[in-house]
């Protein structure tokens, strides 16, 4: 199975948050293939000959991934023919640049290197299962575990649902609490993304509930995809941080992992890249052992017509942001 990120059923939900489409490139040379999927966006900046557009991963992870490959030692061979291939491609359609948030477990930044700038993002973390017997006395802090026994000691159970059928009081839990937090805008997801989730993900979607005296007070949302779990939102009511909700739900979505036969749960990394960030620590609680390099790329591909798009904005094209002409 391919994995979550590099199918069009996901892709798909994030094309109007974007203002784009999604779109693929599919390259087959004798030495193999490589898949690559993206949101296509039109730039809203009018020049000659236009109009122009930009690519980007869609939220989460993705970039080019090399589906075959016929000779190991001629992968950069075929990296070169693709890079080649989609810079053609590129000109034929107008398309200036494109931003990569490269896939941390399919490491595909390595591969793609040579025909991207790769930066180093952050560490993101998860759960190793394969290999480990008991993998909560294995990668859960002495801590996380103590939270653990005592919160179902006090009444806290779990609930797990497979494709479940609406996820109405879930998208309720969640938006509040990205209120709570001060998350941004894009983060208060609308009615048609949790129902495209259903649409297009339904039979790879697990909920987990934490239940206390009969009342759901925190719930997650992960994605099965063949050998790994992927945790994408999870949220709490206000008011039972003391019965450790999360705790509870991480503990439960990897007992079931294990007994499935996953073998990571990936968990994502923090809000900052520093190794302090708070959002990471909390979840390196649950991975002591696992953790995962997270990297991005950016590339012009006509760098002619970039150029102009920075000096129409008057956009500072050594900022460090890509690509510059949307950060004016």
């Amino acid at each position: 199975m391919r994995d979550l990120f590099f199918v069009k059923d996901y892709a798909e939900l994030y094309e109007e948050m974007e203002g784009g489409s999604c779109e693929v490139f599919e390259f087959e040379h004798p030495l193999g293939s490589v898949y690559h999927q993206f949101i296509k966006r039109e730039i809203p900046i009018q020049l000659e000959n236009g109009p122009y557009f930009d690519l980007l991963t869609p939220y989460g992870y993705g970039g080019p991934v090399i589906t075959e490959l016929k000779d190991k030692a001629r992968k950069d061979e075929l990296v070169t023919h693709f890079c080649q291939a989609f810079q053609a491609y590129c000109l034929e359609h107008n398309i200036v640049s494109e931003f990569v948030r490269f896939h941390p477990l399919i490491d595909n930044a390595q591969d793609f290197k040579s025909c991207y700038t790769v930066l180093f993002r952050r560490h993101t973390t998860g759960v190793t299962l394969k290999g480990f017997e008991d993998p909560v006395q294995e990668e859960f802090s002495g801590s996380t575990r103590k939270r653990i026994r005592k919160a179902l000691k006090d009444g806290v159970t779990y609930r797990i649902t497979l494709n479940p059928s609406d996820l109405d009081l879930f998208q309720d839990m969640y938006i509040k609490t990205m209120q709570r937090v001060g998350a941004e805008e894009f983060y208060l997801f609308d009615n048609t993304y949790f129902q495209k989730i259903i649409d297009n993900l339904g039979d790879q979607l697990v909920l987990v509930e934490a239940v206390f005296d009969s009342q759901v007070i925190g719930a997650e949302l992960h994605f099965h995809s063949g050998s790994v779990i992927h945790t994408h939102l999870s949220c709490t009511i206000d008011g039972f941080n003391h019965l450790s909700p999360v705790y509870v739900m991480t503990y439960a979505i990897v007992l079931w992992g294990k007994e499935r036969g996953v073998e990571f749960i990936h968990s994502g990394g923090g809000v900052n890249p520093g190794p302090d960030d708070s959002l990471y620590l909390f979840k390196k609680r649950f991975g002591r052992n696992t953790e995962f390099d997270y990297y991005v790329g950016n590339k012009i591909w006509n760098e002619k017509i970039y150029q102009q798009l920075v000096q129409q904005t008057n956009s500072n094209s050594e900022s460090g942001l890509f690509p510059a002409y949307r950060w004016p």
